[in-house]
């Protein structure tokens, strides 16, 4: 099972310490494009949906190294000395601020210099964990000690089709700025990723515009931006946390949501354990299923890439809210 932590700030200021020494013993952290790097711009991505933007916008131009592997879940990543190396050899660094708090820290004591913080590209939001004006259950959850957001904003902006959209077109503004001379080419390929994007927008509304329900149940509170977009009612069952053991009380509420909003489904994701939502469940005659929050791609998504395993979300939701 993942255990949620946050690297100690005296042990990540020794691995950017480490870093560094290595850098100056070679030649220094120059972040030319042709730094081993076959002529191309060299692009550091924080975790899987700005790693996808970035390959799908600079396509051949671009050299892109994710710092987040696949089946680690983003909020778990420890910092080491090589990859804040990679930091510092970055022609451009992508990254979701407070997302990932080792990812945070890396950047400010790495002295890099062409940041790109998403979170500046489109507006971030406060979603409680429990539905458009529920009560945030986050704080109450036994365990939940991870922060997500400035203020409590939610960070998960890339499951809202349109706003990935914005975040896309900063992405390719940041890349045409790094890299002038293929700057037509960035424009180019993020309109037609904003195309798609938009087209992905289109059928998620369509596809859950008449459904018997609007609510669904999930172990991880990640969907609220998606839940706005389409009009559903997002209730977590611990909050930002999928690993965090909810309380009795929480899953009592929980029992009595899913009997007065006619919910079918508790949704799991793929990168956590499904303990819960099967004890969920079973105390209330639900069936389970997966609904990925899209933070990493591994051989048990449901889906190769974004659109793929968005489309699996699409249709999970729709069977679990019974589509008309």
């Amino acid at each position: 099972m993942n255990v949620r932590r946050l690297i100690p700030s005296a042990a990540l200021a020794g691995a950017v310490a480490l870093a560094a020494t290595a850098l100056t013993a070679c030649s220094g952290a120059g972040g030319g494009a042709g730094d081993d790097k076959g002529g191309r711009l060299g692009v550091t991505a924080s975790f899987y949906p700005l790693q996808f933007l970035a390959e799908q916008i600079g396509q051949d131009h671009v050299k892109v190294t994710g710092l987040t592997k696949p089946g680690v879940e983003p909020h778990d990543l420890e910092i080491t000395p090589r990859q804040t190396s990679q930091l510092g050899d970055a022609d451009v660094v992508l990254y979701l601020k407070t997302l990932q708090p080792a990812v945070d820290k890396a950047i400010e004591l790495s002295g890099v210099k062409n940041v790109v913080d998403a979170a500046t590209l489109t507006k971030l939001e406060t979603h409680s964990a429990a539905g458009h004006e529920g009560h945030d259950h986050a704080a109450e959850a036994e365990g939940d000690g991870h922060d997500h957001g400035e203020a409590g904003t939610d960070p998960h902006v890339w499951l809202d089709p349109v706003k990935y959209a914005e975040i896309a077109k900063g992405v390719g503004a940041a890349l045409e700025k790094a890299d002038p001379s293929h700057a037509a080419d960035y424009r180019k390929n993020a309109g037609e990723l904003v195309a798609k994007l938009g087209a992905l927008d289109t059928e998620f509304k369509d596809g859950l515009q008449n459904t018997a329900t609007k609510t669904f149940i999930t172990t991880h509170s990640a969907f609220g931006y998606l839940a706005e977009r389409y009009g559903l009612d997002q209730e977590g069952i611990s909050g930002v946390d999928p690993e965090a053991e909810p309380s009795p009380a929480r899953m009592k509420e929980l029992q009595a949501v899913a009997k007065k909003d006619n919910v079918t489904t508790v949704f799991f994701e793929a990168l956590a354990s499904d303990k819960t939502a099967k004890a969920l469940a079973r105390d209330t005659g639900l069936r389970t299923d997966v609904l990925d929050p899209l933070e990493g791609i591994t051989d048990s998504s449901q889906g190769a890439d974004y659109f793929e395993v968005m489309r699996s979300n699409l249709k999970n939701l729709q069977k679990a809210l019974g589509s008309k």
